[in-house]
């Protein structure tokens, strides 16, 4: 036994013309700001790329894409690695994971509804992504958010209004393509309306084909009108459409509906993988081999899958082409298609001039501009705060963005509770803890602490509540009141700003 065979998993002996067709078509993630041995032997036999995740961007990211490229030279000559990321702004970032993101996201920019400030703010979005050497965009999200406001999309969607939404979203894929990083709008056929989360179950989207076409999917049409380079299927069941299935396994809905009626030519990234709306009923490697057949290019597999993964993967794809499930064709389709997108990325790095030197500007301080013209009062205005407290409800994890930095923090007294803490028996102790004192109650989504926000609100009818999630329910107008559209830091800072904490 070798040295590499007793710490590594052993490569499966797979025919290497599959084995290559399978590489040309995966992005799988690693753990670390250093990439293994065996991603980086990968990338020099063809690997398309990788998936960055918050665990790849805690240290010198320009370095470690420079690294990767590097190692790809060997595989496809001329050619980028594909480098992708979830990079919204707002409440879903990598890129400041640990600090929060300096732009709002697309609730703040939809309710400014100023097409070229979201230009302006996924510009210095891609900006900052290509100067750390990342090329590929898993945005933006082109959700319609139902009128409730879905908790699942909350202030990931620029809003309600299908056309409001298709403006702003082709305004983002243009922003992100201006500075040579491709764009991926998501999560199609739209997931604005479904009450689960499809990374923990299948979700469904509500109501008709009809519905799908007048409500969800507007913003796909202005996004495949925008050229944006590339398009990720959800993991959502349309039962007239998909019947069982997921988008992301269905030929009807991406060959069929995606590419046949909207004619996207682009490069299809699914979802990834290990959600349990792909992964719970398949597995990862069946349901990789189901999303190719399905219409998929490039496949992403997910954080938390490892060199193991890949490796079940390549096998899967490889031997369904040579049982006849999949078609070799098929497979040969989409690896061109993410070869032409690699061949893009290059020629658009080069062209845009934006050097990858890790000097992430924060656009100038666009993001702040664009949290202050978004933040919306009502209620008394209220005056100087004494020696205030604030009080901030963390609310139930959201998957997609995870436990990021957010509030006041950095400007006042921050007393934190959990939701499970929001349902009035908390309030004794924060009035305690307020006696004599300003008092401002910062919520990601009131709907979820309204016992809470009575309790507090019948004690101190002074009190300020500021909404950080989307304002689906809005207080009486005795109540003083401020809406940020989004827990970023741009939002939290331009809302101190109001109070006068900063």
């Amino acid at each position: 036994m070798t040295a590499r065979q007793s710490l590594e998993p052993l490569e499966p002996d797979i025919d290497p013309a599959l084995a290559a067709l399978a590489d040309a078509i995966l992005i799988p993630p690693f753990f670390g700001t250093a990439p293994p041995p065996w991603l980086l032997r990968a990338l020099g036999r063809g690997l398309a790329g990788v998936t960055f995740f918050g665990s790849n961007m805690t240290g010198d990211t320009a370095a470690l894409t420079a690294t990767l490229r590097d190692a790809a030279k060997d595989g496809v000559a001329g050619a980028e690695p594909v480098i992708a990321i979830d990079e919204e702004g707002g409440d879903v970032t990598r890129v400041t994971y640990t600090s929060g993101s300096p732009y709002p996201g697309n609730a703040a920019l939809g309710a400014v509804d100023d097409v070229a400030l979201t230009r302006a703010v996924y510009a210095a979005i891609g900006t900052d992504l290509a100067r750390l050497g990342i090329n590929t965009d898993l945005a933006p999200c082109a959700d319609v958010l139902a009128p409730d406001g879905s908790l699942v999309v909350g202030t990931r969607s620029f809003g309600s209004d299908p056309a409001l939404v298709a403006r702003h979203v082709a305004a983002a894929v243009a922003g992100l393509q201006s500075a040579g990083v491709a764009a991926c709008a998501k999560h199609f056929p739209g997931h604005g309306s479904t009450a689960g989360d499809s990374h923990r179950e299948l979700a469904t989207v509500a109501g008709t084909m009809h519905d799908l076409r007048v409500r969800d999917l507007p913003p796909f049409v202005a996004a495949v009108g925008a050229a944006s380079l590339a398009m990720m299927p959800g993991h959502l069941r349309v039962p007239e459409l998909t019947g069982e299935l997921p988008a992301t396994l269905s030929p009807a809905a991406i060959t069929g509906l995606l590419r046949g009626e909207l004619g996207f030519d682009g490069v299809v990234i699914c979802d990834a993988l290990e959600m349990k709306a792909a992964s719970a009923a398949f597995g990862i490697p069946e349901a990789a081999v189901l999303s190719v057949i399905a219409g998929t290019d490039l496949l992403c597999l997910g954080r938390d899958t490892d060199e193991a993964m890949y490796h079940a993967v390549r096998s899967a794809l490889a031997d369904a082409v040579t049982s006849g499930r999949l078609p070799a064709q098929r497979l040969e389709e989409a690896a061109a298609r993410v070869a032409g997108l690699r061949a893009r990325l290059a020629a658009d790095r080069a062209a845009s001039g934006i050097a990858v030197d890790g000097a992430v500007g924060a656009g100038d301080g666009i993001g702040l501009v664009a949290a202050r013209r978004a933040l919306r009062s009502s209620g008394p205005v209220p005056g100087p705060l004494a020696d205030p407290l604030v009080v901030e409800v963390e609310p139930e994890e959201n998957i997609a963005a995870g436990r990021f930095p957010w509030g006041f923090e950095p400007w006042a007294d921050v007393h934190r509770v959990e939701v499970a803490d929001g349902d009035g028996t908390a309030a004794a102790g924060i009035l305690a803890d307020a006696e004599g004192r300003s008092l401002v109650l910062a919520v990601r989504d009131a709907r979820g602490v309204l016992a809470l926000v009575a309790e507090l609100t019948k004690a101190r009818p002074d009190m300020i509540l500021v909404e950080m999630g989307v304002p689906a329910w809005v207080p009486s107008a005795e109540i003083s009141y401020l809406a940020t559209y989004g827990a970023s830091r741009a939002c939290a800072q331009a809302a101190a700003e109001a109070l006068g904490l900063a």
